[in-house]
């Protein structure tokens, strides 16, 4: 019995600390203080706390990426179970974020299991630091292994994804080297891309299209795919074509498409391959990287001896010559082939991942084969003139028109004459305020008829020329079959008098000798 009433006196006991336990932090402060000092609450606390602070260090400039994605992941929660929230409309997002409040808690459920977040803040001390948060993980010291591991891990990803969903796609530009210091030694500037542009805008052939877009799609989904070949995840386009054919739209659309950001570079304001190399370093995953007209870029085009031997011919002369060109030569970007393909293909471009490089080219049979070929370029597009199947999407997009009598005339001219689809967009878009779709249609159709026109005449003085050159070629030949002939009659002539005089001096030999 008196054993029974120990343990009865002992769980009696344990309760009662308990529910101290839960009660000291709210009605009891000092107490709570007391045995938190002396160390008897941890006897009964089963409880495990993690702190993710805000900043990162004493860095209280940069905040602390981990942060970002809790609050991300715990901002759909709040809304749907916290008491005081914090709404907010961040920079580059597409709608309003909700986060916790300061000092309030909320519960979330993994697997069965209740774990409590809770949102502490800390004020200033100076006027030379800001406010700091931190949000504090409070779970059973029974389920650690899984909160440190599955549920960690569940939170980043899905606060992850829950960024990627909210934000705006942003279009960054690089800054000029010699202008660093203007942008605040920042290697990118950035903005907004808010292109509306998708496939179902691109004058293309639909089967084409979709294509494209099923390559795209099943690039994005193929991580484990290119794990297992041992490649890094990234994908290279070659977009070429006459100018107006809608390869900038293209890159837009992939975009859009994706979710990507885009990252623009201007390889004329790259100083060398090194700062080239950092600003592949500095672009984040999920996003493309574009080098637009690439063949007017840099000189990319195969045609390197020529260019060496340029340069010999310009170190012969004189060096009063010199001087002047040293300065335009420094502003000059030293970035060389042999540099962009270690940016396409190299070691540094396994840093990222889920990566698209685009190249555009209006002449694509004056770059390098090395820059271009499988590997690098993995997937050539032709973007060509418009052609009817092209004419059909902008007429639904520009005149909200799937068929009409005028398509037939259309279609007869279009597949006759060379249009751009960028030409066809401007002769379709409405110029009146009735927007009539009939005078748009007609006055694509004169359009189409003129450059026909033009295009006989052009062709017609090709041949003109053609013939020209054809009667001259005819003409010197004749006039040098006609001196062949005259040389080798005289050829003849001097052969004939030639033998006459051997024969002449023979005969007075003989006549010598006979004599004699």
């Amino acid at each position: 019995m008196e054993g029974q009433e120990m343990w009865m006196r002992l769980s009696t006991f344990m309760f009662v600390i308990s529910i101290f336990d839960r009660l000291k932090s709210e009605f009891f402060p000092a107490v709570a203080y007391l045995l938190r000092v002396t160390g008897i609450n941890k006897l009964f606390d089963r409880k495990i706390d993690i702190t993710f602070s805000e900043f990162i260090g004493t860095d209280y400039w940069k905040t602390s990426r981990a942060y970002q994605l809790l609050e991300a992941y715990l901002g759909p929660k709040s809304e749907r179970a916290a008491k005081r929230m914090k709404g907010q409309l961040p920079k580059y997002s597409k709608k309003l974020s909700f986060t916790l409040a300061d000092f309030e808690d909320i519960v979330d459920v993994f697997q069965g299991i209740g774990i409590q977040w809770y949102l502490h803040k800390y004020e200033s001390k100076s006027k030379y630091q800001p406010e700091r948060r931190e949000l504090r993980l409070r779970f059973d010291r029974k389920h650690r292994e899984t909160i440190m591991t599955s549920y960690l891990d569940h939170v980043l990803k899905e606060g992850k994804t829950i960024m990627v969903q909210n934000r705006r796609i942003q279009l960054y530009s690089n800054n000029p080297a010699k202008d660093m210091y203007e942008y605040g030694n920042k290697l990118w500037s950035h903005g907004v891309f808010d292109h509306p542009v998708t496939f179902k805008h691109l004058a293309m052939d639909p089967k084409k299209k979709q294509e494209i877009i099923e390559d795209l799609i099943t690039f994005s989904k193929g991580k484990d795919y290119y794990a297992e070949l041992g490649k890094p995840w990234k994908r290279g386009y070659l977009l070429y074509g006459p100018p107006g054919t809608g390869k900038s739209s293209m890159v837009a659309a992939m975009s859009n498409l994706l979710d990507y950001d885009v990252y623009d570079i201007e390889l004329t304001a790259v100083k060398n391959n090194s700062e080239l190399r950092k600003l592949l370093q500095n672009t984040t995953d999920k996003c493309i990287i574009a080098i637009e007209d690439i063949d007017c870029s840099l000189n990319l085009t195969g045609k390197r001896k020529k260019g060496k031997k340029k340069k010999k011919k310009s170190d012969e002369d004189s060096d009063s010559d010199s001087g002047s060109d040293s300065d335009s030569d420094d502003e000059k970007s030293k970035v060389t082939l042999s540099g962009l393909l270690n940016f396409i293909d190299g070691l540094w471009s396994a840093c990222g991942k889920e990566r698209i490089i685009v190249f555009t080219t209006n002449h694509v049979d004056k770059l390098d084969p090395a820059l271009i070929r499988r590997g690098r370029m993995d997937k050539h597009i032709e973007m060509s003139y418009c052609c009817f199947e092209g004419f059909k999407v902008l007429a639904k997009n520009y005149l909200r028109l799937d068929s009409h009598e005028l398509f037939e005339t259309i279609r007869s001219l279009i597949g006759e004459v060379q249009m751009t689809p960028a030409d066809v967009a401007e002769h379709l878009m409405p110029k009146t305020v009735d927007r009539n779709p009939e005078k748009c249609l007609e006055d694509l159709i004169r359009a189409l008829e003129n450059k026909k026109e033009e295009t006989g005449k052009k062709q017609e003085a090709k041949e003109d020329e053609q013939k020209k050159e054809e009667a001259k070629e005819e003409e010197i030949a004749e006039a040098k079959e006609e001196e062949e002939t005259r040389e080798e009659a005289e050829e003849k002539e001097e052969a004939k008098a030639e033998a006459e005089e051997e024969a002449e001096s023979s005969g007075a030999e003989e006549e010598a000798a006979f004599d004699h």
